[in-house]
């Protein structure tokens, strides 16, 4: 074996760690997430004794539920969390954190011990080229001395540091790797410790000053089409927002600008379950937009576009984007690579939708110092057809998904369904009304968040929705809620049992949470498999005759598991509540809220569910269908 091209001691790996970690904090690094491993041992050691002066220790033993409660974490404020593996498998584990923080514009920073350079390719035990594992995603891969970190003087070290903090802020957001080989010996011994213990507070006041950082704007834009994008404010048009993925402060301030927009034209917003805007306070929003474009009224189709950030979940709402012919504006916030998955938009611009109008506020008014003017006739009959549709849409759930205790005029025939009965379009309504104002939510992937985006109460209390949707997948679910309920301090997290199953460690963070004083309440959509199957085409009928069916639908798509959640979610001391019917979810929420992580559950039947779905959007289409004060102007 290769003799150490440095030869170092423990202590002197220990030290670089050291200056690595706090050189990070002074660029503004809070939060460290640490997995065990003997190679990482240098930077386990540091982030301990750092605990002390203002670094937030979370420790894991799943690499992969790690990386995805990391990810959770610098959602909220839109600082990076870090991340500290030892070498081998357990880099491999962070990809798929990675690509979702990749594809979602989250910062995420993934440090990870290595061998040195002497033993690659020669057999040596657990090293692997774990320094490409991450490349597809990251936005930087970046390296330690291949000697070793303590080969690295102090400036090279604060340099390093410097890089990877920044890349993680260039926009877009995303994930960045710093791969950081230790040569041997690893572990400093009790003097030692003692040692640089006692000479911590000195080198932490000296360099721990946190800088403050903006998050990255670009504002280069392409297909530009002069200041407005081509768009006419004076003529009819509709705003698309779709879910936001910057901070809650950066949330306010694009409200605020998307506010004056409306009052400025006119234009109704559709507005995406995740874009945080629903229950916004002043704004006029669209939010069955998915059922009342099932079949897609021609007086509902507006001449011109303004679309903002990521595309919507509804594949409906999708169609009829790119059916859209005339202008349309996509800007986007801080991300300046093209989110124009429908191929339509005319112009783009990437410098976020506060600054597009205080460029182009001038624009907006007569003159620069007049006030802003009204909408146009046209804009405000348009306004007032899609104000009709929503109405009867919302009246139509109301009836059909009842409050539980509700009696509507009749049943719905769902397939053994009922008004009040527990589905999984009742329940989105239902919680969306139960919940307390401000209570941030996260919808899991397939089911859940398009449900809420249809099925949800509009006229419910505004708060923050977090979802997902970047790379889609649920691998991450439950770590990356209890993630965002440890920035958030609160979070509900809605999700269905397989997404549940698949990331059945993150139940390992309940007595973090606990320590840190914060709560995470998981209902549970239990119907037996992935019930987003059940909406899709794939289902085989029977064979004619009575024959078997062609395949076995449930083996191959639904894939129902025989695990009891409850009794998993005990077995990591999460207390569970099951419900019978959508009437007890309140008094289960109320409970919940006094535990640092509970389990509710409702049973429902994802077949029955998919009928409700389709009878719901057949109705919504039938009775615009025989409105034509709904789909005609006065």
């Amino acid at each position: 074996m290769p003799a150490p091209a440095f030869p170092t001691r423990a202590a002197a790996n220990l030290r670089a760690a050291l200056r690595l970690l706090l050189a990070l904090q002074r660029q503004g690094l809070r939060r460290l997430v640490l997995c065990p491993g003997s190679r990482s041992a240098p930077l386990a050691v540091a982030a301990g004794l750092l605990e002390r002066h203002g670094l937030q220790l979370l420790t894991g033993v799943d690499e992969r539920s790690a990386a995805f409660l990391a990810l959770g974490l610098g959602r909220v404020d839109g600082l990076p969390a870090a991340v500290v593996t030892t070498s081998g498998t357990a880099v491999a584990n962070l990809l798929p954190a990675a690509v979702e923080a990749d594809s979602g514009s989250v910062p995420l920073l993934l440090l990870t011990a290595d061998r040195p350079s002497r033993l690659k390719g020669c057999g040596a035990n657990q090293t692997v080229n774990q320094e490409q594992f991450l490349v597809a995603s990251c936005r930087a891969c970046l390296a330690g001395d291949g000697r070793g970190l303590a080969a690295m003087d102090q400036a090279a070290i604060e340099a390093l540091a410097h890089q990877a903090w920044e890349a993680t802020l260039r926009a877009p957001l995303g994930p960045v790797h710093l791969n950081l080989p230790f040569e041997e010996p690893l572990h400093a011994g009790a003097e030692e410790l003692a040692e640089l213990a006692a000479e911590l507070p000195v080198l932490a006041q000296e360099w721990i000053e946190p800088r403050a950082h903006d998050l990255a704007r670009n504002p280069a834009h392409d297909l530009a089409a002069g200041p407005l994008g081509g768009l006419d404010p004076d003529r009819p048009g509709v705003v698309v927002a779709g879910p936001w993925r910057g901070t809650a402060a950066g949330l306010e301030r694009f409200a605020a600008a998307l506010l004056r927009w409306q009052r400025r034209t006119g234009w109704p917003v559709l507005a995406d379950g995740l874009s945080g805007l629903r229950g916004w306070p002043g704004l006029e929003l669209v939010a069955a937009y998915d059922l009342v474009l099932a079949e897609p009224p021609g007086a509902l189709a507006p001449p011109q576009l303004l679309r903002l950030g990521p595309m919507p979940a509804s594949r409906r709402l999708q169609l009829w984007i790119a059916a859209t012919r005339g202008p349309q504006l996509l800007i986007s916030e801080a991300e300046p690579r093209n989110l124009d998955a429908s191929g339509s938009a005319t112009a783009r611009r990437g410098e976020g939708l506060a600054a597009w109008l205080e460029r182009a506020g001038p624009r907006l008014a007569d003159e620069a110092s007049a006030p802003i003017p009204g909408p146009g006739a046209e804009a405000l009959e348009l306004a007032v057809r899609w104000r009709r549709a929503e109405a009867l849409a919302q009246a139509e759930l109301d009836r059909s998904l009842s409050r539980p205790g509700d009696h509507p005029p009749g049943p719905v025939d769902a397939g053994g369904g009922s008004p009040g009965a527990t589905s999984e379009p009742a329940l989105a309504r239902a919680l969306s009304r139960l919940l307390p104002a401000g209570l941030p939510l996260m919808l899991a992937s397939s089911s859940p968040v398009r449900d809420w985006e249809s099925f949800a109460d509009p006229a419910a209390p505004q708060r923050r929705v977090h979802g997902f949707r970047g790379a889609s997948g649920i691998d991450g679910t439950l770590s990356i809620a209890a993630g965002l309920a440890l920035a958030e301090g609160e979070l509900v997290l809605l999700t269905g049992d397989l997404a549940l199953l698949h990331d059945a460690n993150g139940w390992l963070w309940r007595t973090q949470l606990a320590a840190a004083g914060c709560r995470l309440t998981v209902v549970l959509v239990d119907n037996g498999g992935g019930g987003i199957f059940e909406q899709l085409p794939i289902r085989p009928q029977a064979a004619p005759g009575g024959g078997e069916a062609p395949l076995d639908f449930e083996r191959l798509f639904a894939m129902p598991q025989a695990v009891d959640h409850g009794a998993l979610a005990a077995a990591h001391g999460v207390p569970l509540r099951p419900l019978a019917s959508l009437a007890e979810l309140g008094a289960a929420l109320a409970w919940a809220a006094e535990q640092p992580m509970a389990l509710i559950v409702l049973h429902s039947d994802r077949r029955g569910d998919a009928r409700l779905r389709q009878q719901l959007r057949a109705t919504v289409a039938q009775q615009l269908a025989s409105a034509p004060a709904a789909a005609e102007p006065r």
